[in-house]
């Protein structure tokens, strides 16, 4: 089976053409995601063909779990498709149907290949049962407090078509032990569909420091849903205003929202090898 590993800004897939291939894809996603025996991923992604957009995005976590959405993956599968001829260059826009809708992508070209992109993600969703989240008689879920590990901070909630919690800290994002509290927060019975976490640092009006927990696949480099989630909570709070640029370990992702309709994604591509899995 061929594959090729991409990484959008350090949160890094292995794309396989699977229109005409049939697999035990959770089971292979766990295989190839392992970074010691395996090709070494967050997970692996799939090209498949869709009736609705001009290709079709099936995703699953290094621990085998289907995901709905990934901002960093879609972008890197446009870039797939381009490379191996599953798509033509003269596409302006790309249509991509995920489980968590139809999403738009504008590749960005530079000297003949296409490094960046720019992705609607769709308007993110605040209601405790859209995110999901047991909490009720609340309409949104901002500065929820929670204790856990002996830690104390507060969550605000948002759907990308995927869950997320995010804290806002004062001190840096380095020096939170987001390994410890992590896989608590993911796990927590407030979360029926589990939750991808990002603890975060405004540090300026433009800027702000993440670094993020994902469902399924534990710390990773970035996480582009998860960037947007961080954005969208900023402005809420009214820490930004509809620009800003995320610093995530792995690179910076820039995401606008202006208060209402879909939130704007862009960041990097970057083709890492490709190969030939014979396990």
């Amino acid at each position: 089976m061929k594959f090729s590993k991409l990484h959008g800004a350090g949160n890094d897939y292995v794309y396989i053409d699977a229109r005409d291939e049939a697999s035990d894809w959770p089971s292979l996603a766990i295989a190839m995601s392992d970074r010691h025996r395996g090709v070494g991923s967050d997970g692996i992604i799939l090209v498949l063909r869709s009736d609705v957009a001009h290709l079709r995005m099936s995703m699953f976590n290094a621990d085998g779990s289907e995901g709905e959405m990934c901002g960093n993956g879609i972008r890197c599968l446009v870039r797939y498709a381009f490379d191996n001829g599953i798509l033509h260059d003269d596409i302006s826009s790309v249509m991509v149907e995920t489980l968590a809708g139809i999403r738009s992508v504008t590749p960005i070209w530079e000297r003949g290949a296409m490094t960046r992109a720019i992705v609607d993600m769709g308007e993110p969703r605040l209601r405790p049962n859209e995110v999901p989240i047991d909490l009720s008689g609340r309409e949104i879920v901002i500065d929820y407090p929670m204790q856990v590990d002996g830690h104390e901070f507060a969550i605000t909630c948002v759907s990308m078509g995927n869950p997320h919690a995010v804290a806002f800290v004062d001190k840096a994002v380095e020096d939170f032990p987001l390994r410890n509290v992590g896989p608590l927060i993911e796990h927590d019975t407030l979360f029926p569909e589990r939750v991808n976490f990002e603890v975060a640092q405004i540090t300026s009006p433009t800027l702000i420091k993440a670094r993020v927990w994902e469902r399924g696949s534990g710390m990773t480099e970035a996480c582009g849903s998860g960037a947007c989630a961080v954005a969208v909570a900023a402005h809420i709070h009214g820490y930004i205003g509809d620009e800003v640029d995320i610093d995530l370990p792995g690179g910076r992702l820039s995401a606008a929202w202006h208060g209402q309709g879909s939130v704007l994604l862009e960041g990097p591509v970057t083709h890492v090898f490709d190969g030939e899995w014979a396990g």
